[in-house]
């Protein structure tokens, strides 16, 4: 199953237990029992903690196995082959079931061994999913920790007949105790105050406690972090508080673009700015929305937590969004149809009919990715003509499962439980028609996160933070960077840029006044 370079990497890791480890399959006769009997013997292979037991006619989801300790009875499950993405979130149940220590906060461990209530979590992915690990890898960092907590990750490939009975049309996508918790990406920050309400409450009154701070960056995607490091440089008191650190860096599959870095995956990147931020005294507040923004001598920000935090000057990074096409349909069958990650959610759509609304970089692209997984792809562009270079366009004419309709607007997004087909008018002759298909990946730009700032700073008809060549907006003291401004081409290394330009204008501003 594993090539002698992964089972050499796999031995290195497992090194690291401290403890046995016993591994319960559910087995029966089929070609994914066999595979999953293969990997599982790699496993014993390399290392002596390891052992297997076997089942058959188990009460569990077969194949599947549980990593547990002897003589416990609690542990993350897998149903299904863990490759791909998914093979880390297997290394790393192992090893902390195993003994070693997760690289987690300590109060955040005993906010999860403190949770009251069994809980159940089902997680179901794909393997090429690159937003599937990090949820996976959450509920069972809580399984471990919490006997009361279990946790299955749900391979969509292979179980099918659940896929569809829980018309499940996006990953990851998590039930708890049977009934559906959430789908895309969350931390396990997002999932821990999700079903421990109280702790909302409790990290307000601690955030508001907390002192004036010299930089307040708000957002923590490349234009944050740049933010940070320049600014905790300076010696000054430095705090970052974002919905998720990472930012939209962490929906990205392939970074090739990033100078001195000739490529990575953007949740690999993300971790990268997060670990550099931290290697600086900055204060990071996690899971915190920005609510409205009032100027004065002392700038305050408020957070939908109801929190209210404190600074001389504030830089604004909050990104943006992928951008709505805002027709019938679109947010009722979000997840039932609708998807904007073709990486993610491709997989789901084998051997289906699928559209991608969006003749750019961005759709072409996605369209090509899905014509090797797809039945059939209609690419839909509101245009006259594509917009995507060139070479992708060649790429895309050479496909022979791909048909291409422009000068079309999208009107509607039809279904009941979940997509069933696509309108669209001529822009020409006004004539409506219809497509039907099972799928639709909305591919159309972005948004800037700038709604909640609306009467308080000047923004563009486009709702872009307007800035100078400092950063500095129209409020004194607050500066903005990266995709939620003016600035021109939506680049990482640009948003880089501008958030180090932006604190080095904040800091300039300190010693100046």
């Amino acid at each position: 199953m594993l090539d002698a370079n992964m089972k050499a990497q796999l031995a290195a890791y497992l090194e690291r237990m401290t403890q046995p480890v016993e591994i319960v399959a559910s087995v029966d006769d089929t070609k994914a029992s066999a595979d999953m009997q293969a990997l599982l013997k790699d496993i014993t292979d390399s290392s002596p903690r390891v052992t297997v037991t076997q089942t058959r006619d188990g009460p569990y989801r077969t194949p599947s196995f549980q990593i547990i300790r002897p003589g416990e009875n609690h542990g993350p499950r897998f149903a299904g082959l863990p490759m791909g993405h998914e093979f880390t979130s297997l290394v790393l149940a192992l090893l902390q079931v195993g003994g070693y220590p997760p690289k987690v906060e300590q109060s955040l461990l005993e906010q999860i061994r403190g949770l009251d209530g069994d809980f159940e979590f089902e997680v179901y992915v794909s393997l090429t999913c690159h937003n599937c690990p990090d949820v996976v890898q959450a509920v069972n960092l809580m399984a471990v920790q919490n006997p009361r907590i279990k946790a299955t990750m749900i391979e969509g490939g292979l179980f099918k007949e659940e896929i569809e009975e829980r018309q499940i049309m996006g990953v990851p996508t998590v039930f708890l105790n049977g009934t559906f918790f959430g789908s895309g990406r969350m931390s396990l920050e997002e999932i821990v105050s999700k079903i421990d309400t109280a702790a909302v409450d409790r990290e307000a009154k601690k955030i508001s406690a907390k002192e004036p701070f010299d930089v307040l960056i708000v957002g923590g995607g490349p234009a944050g972090a740049a933010a940070a490091v320049y600014a905790a440089r300076k010696g000054i008191r430095t705090g970052v508080a974002s919905e998720r650190f990472g930012g939209q860096v962490l929906d990205t599959l392939g970074i090739e673009n990033f100078v001195s870095i000739k490529e990575t995956e953007g949740p690999k990147f993300a971790l990268a700015l997060e670990e550099h931020v931290r290697h600086y005294d900055v204060d990071i507040m996690n899971l915190q929305r920005a609510k409205a923004l009032k100027g004065g001598d002392l700038i305050e920000l408020q957070l939908e937590s109801g929190a209210t935090l404190k600074a001389k000057t504030v830089v604004l990074t909050t990104g943006a969004r992928w951008r709505n096409i805002n027709v019938p349909g679109e947010h009722e069958l979000k997840n039932k149809g609708v998807a904007y990650c073709p990486h993610c959610d491709g997989p789901l759509y084998k051997g289906k009919r699928v559209a991608v609304i969006g003749g750019g970089n961005s759709g072409v692209e996605a369209a090509i990715d899905l014509a090797g997984i797809v039945a059939h792809v209609t690419l839909i562009e509101y245009d006259s003509k594509l917009r995507a270079d060139e070479v992708l366009q060649k790429k895309l004419r050479s496909l022979t499962n791909v048909a291409v309709i422009l000068n079309a607007q999208t009107t509607a997004i039809t279904g009941s439980d979940k997509v069933d087909g696509l309108t669209w008018k001529d822009r020409a002759s006004g004539a409506e028609k219809r497509v039907d298909l099972e799928g639709v990946f909305v591919q159309i730009g972005l948004v800037p996160n700038t709604e909640w700032l609306k009467g308080t700073i000047e923004l563009s008809r486009h709702g872009e933070i307007v800035v100078d060549a400092r950063g500095q907006t129209s409020l004194p003291g607050v500066f903005a960077a990266g995709d939620c401004t003016t600035v021109p081409f939506k680049q990482i290394i640009i948003a880089a840029g501008d958030g180090a330009k932006a604190a080095l204008g904040a800091f300039d501003h300190l010693i100046r006044h």
